[in-house]
């Protein structure tokens, strides 16, 4: 999430400007073809209001002016977010979570939805994400090998030049403490309700997804 919040910031600077520059941002959101019935939607959909929306419409058509952004893009942004590791794989599984309608691309509606939860969602909201974000296969569970490639994944994207350096073992020993805590019927799999309720009850848990949530 540092990406995104990085992104986020320096819009949320943009929102500060002389008034002149809010009638070119609306006269772009009109020029760009996003009619002012779209915010209205997504000011109801997301916790963001009409003026945000605005900036960070503009911000994405900016970085993205097709209008959507597709896997090799979502790729790029995050070797320069993380240039000492291979984040290729991790932006792999970010972009899946973002796609939450599977098309191969992201849309600025799929964009602000996730950002919505992620900046401004309830605990459970943002454990949902992260929840369906580790489920790679989308059935409704995570399992311990989906669990260890997101790790390796992060892992492998913050590189060797991280401090204190990591062992190899480590994101092996990361699964195996998260899965004992979690696995709470010993039945090989997380469930949603698992995922939440260890969560919630472990601060240990907590401060290492937050940790995590730091590169999403």
């Amino acid at each position: 999430m540092g990406a995104v919040m990085g992104t986020f910031s320096s819009l949320q600077t943009k929102q500060r400007r002389p008034s002149k520059d809010k009638i070119e941002d609306e006269l772009e959101m009109t020029t760009v073809c996003y009619r002012p019935e779209g915010l209205e939607q997504l000011e109801a959909q997301t916790n963001f209001n009409k003026r945000e929306l605005q900036v960070l419409y503009r911000g994405f058509k900016n970085e993205c002016p097709s209008g959507v952004v597709n896997e090799d893009t979502f790729k790029q942004i995050y070797s320069q977010f993380f240039p000492h590791g291979d984040a290729s794989r991790y932006a792999h599984y970010l972009f899946n979570a973002f796609d939450a309608a599977q098309s191969g691309s992201v849309k600025f509606e799929d964009f602000v939805a996730a950002l919505s939860v992620l900046l401004r969602g309830t605990i459970r909201e943002k454990l949902r994400w992260t929840f369906n974000l580790y489920d790679i296969n989308k059935d409704g569970n995570i399992n311990k090998e989906e669990m260890m490639d997101i790790v390796k994944a992060i892992y492998d994207m913050m590189g060797k030049y991280t401090y204190p350096v990591l062992k190899d073992d480590a994101p092996k020993q990361h699964v195996e403490v998260f899965f004992q805590k979690m696995d709470k019927n010993k039945d090989g799999i997380v469930t949603l309700d698992e995922f939440i309720e260890c969560c919630q009850e472990d601060d240990n848990i907590m401060r290492s997804l937050q940790l995590f949530e730091n590169v999403m």
